[in-house]
């Protein structure tokens, strides 16, 4: 299996930090955000090959990371040099599946969050479902609703809807950038975008996918911690302490 990691925007909200360095590369504590991400992911034992996707102007840094792991690791450049001209998520990763012909089940995660539990609870609850699968988590806060992806479910985890940013979420269920493609899922990709399909937010393949086949959404086990600004920088930075379950 393959695991796709996003990483191609400019996190102009973290600057100075990020002018000229990608923020997964960002140290908490004493590994890179990138590195509790791989090395976490690895212990489930089912990705042969990890591909980070990066704009062009911070390719050559994910090049230089690459050569301190022992995963296989290929860095796939998207031609983008600024903000304004950023393909958007969804495109990147039909971009990386048309580029290395990639086939087969694939995880898709964004490269700027940390996790306090293993994402290996995910790749196995979602090779149980046999089908496409993301995270939710329940969200209080109404103001942060607004801009999440939100999903409404049934009994058995399966999504009945989902929405990217709604001025009226319908439920308190929110999103994370944690998905599991089945091979059928990510060839409908370029469909999506055909008809319509947001191309700036990874979940907004989702959104469109779960209309058209069961996908199914996982009670995260544990927190998240998001990296959007320079306070929630420094916030993780005093917080977090690693995977603990």
């Amino acid at each position: 299996m393959k695991c796709l990691i996003l990483a191609a925007g400019y996190a102009t909200r973290l600057y100075p930090l990020t002018e000229n360095f990608p923020k997964p590369l960002l140290k908490v504590g004493e590994k890179t955000i990138l590195d509790w991400l791989v090395d976490d992911i690895d212990t489930s034992k089912e990705i042969d090959e990890y591909i980070v996707i990066s704009n062009h102007k911070y390719a050559p840094h994910f090049e230089e990371w690459e050569k301190t792991k022992t995963q296989k690791i290929t860095v796939v450049d998207d031609g983008t040099s600024t903000n304004e001209t950023r393909l958007g998520a969804v495109k990147d990763i039909q971009f990386a599946i048309e580029k290395l012909h990639l086939k087969g089940d694939m995880l898709v995660i964004a490269g700027d969050n940390v996790l306090d539990f293993s994402l290996a609870k995910f790749v196995s609850y979602a090779k149980e479902k046999n089908a496409p699968c993301i995270m939710r988590y329940y969200e209080a806060d109404e103001k942060k609703l607004l801009k999440c992806g939100v999903v409404t479910i049934d009994d058995t985890d399966k999504i009945l809807n989902m929405t990217e940013k709604s001025p009226t979420p319908a439920t308190h269920w929110c999103t994370p950038p944690f998905y599991y493609y089945t091979e059928e899922a990510a060839n409908m990709i370029g469909q999506a975008i055909e008809n319509g399909c947001g191309t700036d937010a990874p979940g907004s393949f989702i959104a469109w996918l779960c209309q058209k086949t069961d996908t199914y959404a996982m009670e995260m086990p544990g927190s998240r911690y998001d990296i959007g600004n320079l306070e929630s920088y420094q916030k993780v930075q005093s917080q977090y302490s690693g995977i603990k379950k």
